[in-house]
């Protein structure tokens, strides 16, 4: 099947209003939300909750009545996660789960146990599948647990034999922008013209282009800066880098957003227009990949 990820190297650049158009202009689709520390995809596709599942992503040490509070694990912490007492306990927000002082301790009174790190759902929105997640504030396995958003959204494509999976995917180069990177038939990368959005940009391409995808860039409101929409054009050109399309601002998508639905389901929407288009020479895209 075809993966299809939307990416940027920062957020708020517009990677979700063209992802959650693209499921109203594709066919045989299943989406998926891999920013999980903020997902906003189901908050502009009406959906219904289907199901809900837990995901364990690390370990955090515990402190069984057997503590002979010696203080060696306290000693040894190198996150002051050891909380003094009788016996001692761990402060479950400091641990990393390393291990140390499940080593040090005399009395074999510390264990690790499997840590919820955060839920991911199966929701449905207009027949479409959309696969979302949300990680514990606090947690850093968002890399893992994006990995199951892709994982559960490619067995539902299996499951419904459906032919692509377009990825609204997390912003920035970190780890959860790289899991949503891997494996995708085809990356997209939405910029902005700014100066930081410029230099965001070049970071993007670079982690793109670390994990060999085929690539294609949009830029988004570009005519609040022609200037600097010219220089990223003229950056595209002189890098081999293909221009997909540029998204003029719209006072539409903003509207749009606060009914909770795509900006292409508006009327009279310039930025509509302009994904549309974009979307057909996706389509060809795909079509190809498809086919290949």
């Amino acid at each position: 099947m075809f993966q299809l990820a939307i990416v940027s190297g920062k957020g708020g650049t517009g990677k979700t209003t063209l992802a959650g158009s693209l499921s109203s202009l594709f066919d045989s689709i299943v989406m998926a939300d891999c920013d999980v520390d903020a997902p906003n995809l189901h908050l502009i596709l009406e959906n219904k909750q289907i199901e809900r599942f837990e995901y364990y992503g690390g370990k955090k040490a515990e402190i069984s009545d057997q503590c002979i509070s010696c203080g060696l694990c306290e000693k040894f912490c190198r996150f002051d996660a050891i909380i003094r007492g009788g016996p001692y306990s761990i402060d479950p927000y400091a641990c990393e789960g390393c291990g140390m002082c499940v080593a040090v301790c005399p009395a074999d009174a510390i264990s690790l146990k499997d840590n919820k790190s955060g839920d991911y759902f199966l929701s449905q929105s207009n027949e479409i599948p959309l696969v979302h997640a949300l990680l514990t504030p606090g947690e850093e396995t968002s890399g893992g647990l994006v990995a199951e958003v892709r994982r559960l959204a490619i067995n539902v494509a299996e499951r419904e034999k459906r032919e692509v999976i377009v990825i609204d995917g997390a912003p920035g180069i970190g780890c959860p922008a790289t899991s949503s990177i891997t494996g995708a038939t085809y990356v997209l990368a939405v910029a902005e013209p700014t100066v930081s959005g410029n230099h965001d940009l070049a970071r993007i391409v670079e982690t793109i282009k670390h994990f060999k995808r085929d690539f294609g860039i949009v830029i988004n409101k570009w005519d609040l800066n022609t200037s600097k929409s010219a220089f990223i054009e003229s950056w595209c050109g002189a890098n081999g880098i293909e221009l997909l399309g540029k998204i003029p601002f719209d006072e539409q998508v903003e509207k749009a957003t606060i009914m909770g639905k795509p900006v292409v389901a508006m009327e009279d929407s310039t930025a509509a227009q302009a994904i549309k288009r974009i979307a057909l020479r996706l389509k060809r895209k795909i079509s190809g990949g498809v086919e290949e």
